[in-house]
């Protein structure tokens, strides 16, 4: 019962969700989560997640979470209640502090690949309100589809440093398209930027993607890609058959074009 009690006096401790008498399977994230945060304060440990870190007076807390079955495919989560992309407190300094942690997570991408893949080939997303499945904010993490970081690479010269159409369509989509500096990546928001968006300010049916700047381009740092619709998924950018990527990317076998 010793055992017990602090478990649920911890458990009490973490908030519900807001939402009240929603579908419950959109709060699995949430309870897996929770699971985590309680694994971490009571016994210092992560399990189910890959990290958690509890944050403190000047950040706040996330945790790192692998997909079951998908061994690259992992998502990075505010440790409170966050809905989605759409919350006016991810335009705030919470949400460039859930970017940095985003991009210090995308190691548990690459290294279950053992150098097949580079960190510069994983890339971020975040769906739309009716194009995610869980409403806890979750920044999925996995490799980009090779086409697509040709694409991009292609046509860097016309990615600047504010919103623009990209020139072609990627995965059959119409994405906007704009670059953060190296130097700047630390401090950009990418939830702020989103709200800057050219044309409607619908942010339940905006998502968005990011990833490195392809190698030798002349300004080093990240390409972020949103795009408007009803379910809108920037997450169908990425492959979840990553490790097969790191074959492929060796020539070892051919990808398909995985959604």
């Amino acid at each position: 019962m010793r055992c017990i009690l602090p478990l649920l006096i911890v458990m009490a401790a973490v908030p519900a969700p807001a939402r009240a008498a929603g579908d419950p399977s959109r709060d699995v994230l949430w309870a897996a989560l929770k699971t985590c945060v309680l694994a971490k304060t009571v016994a210092n440990r992560t399990f189910p997640c890959l990290d958690v870190d509890l944050g403190d007076k000047e950040r706040p807390g996330t945790a790192v979470l692998r997909a079951p079955g998908e061994p690259t495919h992992v998502v990075v989560l505010p440790t409170v209640t966050v809905a989605g992309l759409e919350a006016p407190a991810l335009r705030g300094t919470i949400g460039a502090a859930y970017w940095r942690a985003a991009l210090a997570a995308r190691h548990f991408v690459s290294d279950p690949l053992k150098g097949r893949v580079p960190v510069a080939e994983v890339g971020l997303a975040v769906n739309s309100a009716r194009g995610r499945s869980q409403d806890q904010l979750h920044i999925h993490l996995d490799c980009m589809k090779p086409r697509v970081l040709a694409s991009l690479k292609a046509h860097a010269h016309a990615i600047r440093g504010t919103w623009a159409p990209f020139p072609i369509p990627l995965v059959g989509d119409r994405y906007l398209a704009m670059r953060v500096p190296a130097a700047e990546a630390d401090r950009f928001n990418p939830f702020t930027a989103l709200a800057r968006l050219p044309g409607r300010r619908d942010l339940r049916e905006t998502s968005f993607a990011a990833v490195a700047t392809a190698a030798g381009d002349s300004e080093p740092g990240f390409y972020v890609l949103a795009y408007r619709a009803p379910r809108a998924s920037a997450e169908d950018l990425m492959v979840h058959t990553c490790s097969a990527y790191g074959r492929a990317a060796a020539g070892a076998i051919s990808l398909p074009d995985a959604k």
